[in-house]
């Protein structure tokens, strides 16, 4: 996607240890004129799959996928990062592991919100090395849930997560894939899905 190519490019700083802070348009402020059309890009990719319900994880995932929901016009339902007194009930768990905080997470949906009837987009901002990712497919599979397709705001193109989850059998679309990053000269290539 040009738009969100473009937004890295100007915004985008490249820090040592494979490091791209979008944090000023994508997940710390957010430029919800370019989640609108991201949300457009993700209907166009995935109109002939039958979606009524959209997973994403907390928190940087949870703006992306809101907006992107209007087109779908399905709930989003969030993976949450911990345990809460408001939720009550049986849950669905794994373990993840977070190349950006560096630390395991267990996340949880309620299993009021996901069931075998569900046909589930998945989305996130980012796609590393995948750990998030097989998180989330690992607990819409234990729902009984269908996975119609993930969608990725940037993938990292040159970590292993996007090979994994595709040898996975995935219908993975990326808005934008960093080919290479450069934190000495801030130079970022792309390349095409």
């Amino acid at each position: 996607m040009q738009l969100l190519e473009d937004r890295i490019r100007k915004d985008g700083i490249v820090k040592e240890g494979n490091v791209l802070k979008v944090d000023s348009f994508l997940n710390h402020q957010m430029d919800i004129h370019l989640y609108n059309e991201m949300g457009k890009e993700f209907k166009r990719l995935f109109a002939d799959r039958p979606i009524n319900k959209i997973l994403t994880i907390e928190a940087s995932g949870i703006g992306i996928a809101c907006i992107a929901a209007q087109y779908f016009d399905a709930p989003v339902v969030f993976a949450k990062k911990s345990q809460s007194i408001n939720l009550d009930g049986d849950v669905y768990s794994t373990m993840i592991t977070s190349f950006t905080h560096k630390r395991e997470y267990q996340v949880i949906v309620s299993k009021k919100y996901l069931s075998p009837d569900d046909h589930v987009l998945i989305i996130d901002d980012f796609l590393a090395n995948g750990c998030a990712l097989q998180g989330l497919i690992e607990i819409v599979q234990e729902a009984g849930a269908t996975i119609e397709g993930i969608g990725i705001a940037v993938e990292k193109g040159f970590q292993e997560g996007g090979k994994l989850i595709r040898g996975m059998g995935m219908n993975l679309h990326s808005l934008a894939i960093v080919d290479s990053m450069d934190a000495a000269t801030g130079e970022i290539t792309f390349r095409q899905e």
